[in-house]
């Protein structure tokens, strides 16, 4: 393989490395350029919470994307075939949809920051400091996925080594994140998200136009061996050798993941929290699911024209790389590699804001109560955020090279969110719907779910599935809604004054319920 990379597909041309330079550099002043309107907590973690639907919807998607999506997405679609498109349509489209009218509008109208802020109101605050503890650390593990991902990609296409490609992310990333904060982070996304889909649905179809035609791509890797013979299968048959059976799909990915990630996830669901309007939070995750239709079109369907344009790859992750040095021409080549800078760069910088906003908080607010009597102030919290992005974005810098000992990345980062979200959306789905939910309901089923997670993880042969993560995410959230009902039966119900405004029957039925959210939102 290396010698198809360095003899049939060449390097970049001069003009492909000032495109990408010229967007990373432009990227970066934009987002410096809007620090100067952050006076405070609110703007920094919430851009002054006057986003418009469209950068919302436009920014979940960039966020959601991601570089991890490009290599590894597209890498599972040069193994497995078409059902790594899941992880978008049946993934994302639906979840969306749900999340946009039962979740965003009472994160909106609660004006929490976080949450793991939101589950401490509905809840106490032992489940706000155990999710934000949980979500806080995942989080830095993303961005450490990210900066890992980054260095290997501009190994791939510049033979930059490892460090050097860290550093560089780190500085970009680092530097606008710590002076706009969201309002940066936000409207950088905006403009990656116009590249991304220029540039990727530029690849698309002329990988499709190089290999044929769809019929003519499906008919070719069909005929390279049995292997591929699930290729063309959006639903794969239940088999211990396949990650993405069709089980796991529909049930783990399709009810449970996807509804936690959309519904539960700080770093996409910050975007929402900064809305300038009920209607725009609304608004901004409709639009993002209309956009994620594209995605697979970018991501998976490269992947799977390499199998016939680049066989015999030891590792799929590199399909994208190489299609992109095969196929583009140089300008197009190197509008198409930025990109993939692009999509890096946001996820990077989403999870990056997403960490500093929990550990700020959450977590420091939380401590600083409890020894002060208060919490900080605004300005306070200012700094802390800040100081807060230069430690994490240093810190997953330095701690992204472990990573190099996993066999595939993009398993291993399904599987850390499998092992969290089946709890966490059982007792945010419960909270939300149903009054009689309680504290200590929703405490027992978080705790005893996160240790069910564990448990059947370490099972070994309990599901019929290579990475039984699909199927860990689905089981665990079963029990935790288990385990929270009774519990929350078993034990007094919480006063009506702590659900006020936080169930979804209660709002729709009670018009003084309605004034009061009105006078929390004013």
């Amino acid at each position: 393989m290396s010698g198809f990379n360095q003899a049939t597909v060449g390097g970049l041309s001069y003009i492909d490395l000032f495109i990408i330079f010229s967007y990373v550099v432009g990227v970066v002043l934009i987002g410096v350029y809007y620090g100067k309107y952050i006076k405070s907590a609110s703007d920094f973690f919430l851009a002054g919470r006057a986003l418009p639907f469209w950068a919302i919807g436009m920014s979940i998607v960039v966020s959601d994307i991601g570089g991890t999506d490009f290599l590894y997405v597209g890498g599972a679609s040069y193994t497995y075939g078409i059902s790594a498109a899941n992880f978008d349509w049946m993934g994302s489209m639906p979840a969306m949809i749900i999340a946009a009218f039962i979740f965003m509008p009472y994160y909106w109208r609660a004006g929490v920051y976080t949450v793991p802020e939101f589950l401490g109101r509905r809840y106490n605050a032992a489940v706000q400091v155990i999710h934000a503890s949980i979500w806080g650390s995942i989080t830095l593990v993303g961005l450490a996925i990210i900066f890992f991902g980054t260095a290997k990609f501009l190994n791939i296409i510049l033979g930059w080594n490892y460090w050097l490609g860290v550093s560089v992310t780190v500085v970009a990333v680092g530097l606008y994140t710590f002076s706009g904060g969201l309002t940066a982070v936000v409207m950088t996304d905006v403009i990656q998200m116009i590249i991304m889909f220029v540039g990727g649905l530029s690849l698309s179809a002329l990988s499709l136009w190089e290999v044929g035609g769809w019929h003519a791509l499906k008919d070719k890797v069909l005929a390279m061996g049995p292997q591929y013979a699930d290729h063309f299968t959006i639903l794969r048959p239940m088999s211990a050798d396949n990650p993405y059976p069709w089980a796991g799909i529909v049930f783990g990915l399709g009810i449970v993941l996807a509804m936690a990630y959309f519904s539960g996830n700080q770093a996409i669901v910050q975007r929402v929290f900064g809305a300038r309007s009920e209607w725009d939070a609304k608004g901004g995750m409709l639009f993002g699911g209309l956009l994620k239709f594209f995605v697979p079109l970018m991501v998976a369907l490269p992947g799977l024209c390499a199998v016939v344009l680049v066989p015999g790859m030891e590792k799929g992750d590199n399909a994208v790389p190489a299609m992109i040095r095969l196929l583009l021409p140089a300008g197009i080549r190197g509008l198409t590699f930025s990109a993939l800078v692009a999509s890096f760069l946001s996820s990077a910088d989403t999870s990056l804001s997403a960490a500093s906003t929990i550990w700020t908080t959450d977590l420091y607010g939380r401590l600083h109560q409890l020894i002060k009597g208060r919490y900080p102030g605004e300005k306070h919290n200012l700094y802390v955020g800040r100081t807060f992005t230069v430690i994490f974005v240093i810190g997953a810098a330095l701690a992204s090279k472990q990573l190099e000992e996993q066999k595939s990345i993009y398993n291993f980062m399904q599987s850390l969110f499998s092992m969290i979200q089946g709890p966490i959306f059982a007792i945010l789905l419960l909270g939300i719907m149903w009054k009689r939910i309680n504290q200590w309901g929703g405490l027992a089923g978080l705790v005893l779910g996160l240790t069910c997670s564990y448990v059947l993880f370490h099972v070994d042969g309990l599901f019929p599935a290579e990475d039984p993560f699909l199927f860990v995410a689905w089981w665990s959230f079963v029990f935790s809604l288990a385990v929270t009902v009774v519990v929350s039966l078993l034990t007094p119900a919480d006063p009506e004054e702590k659900t006020r405004g936080m169930v979804f029957g209660q709002v729709m039925r009670d018009g003084k319920i309605q004034r009061v959210l009105a006078q929390r939102v004013e």
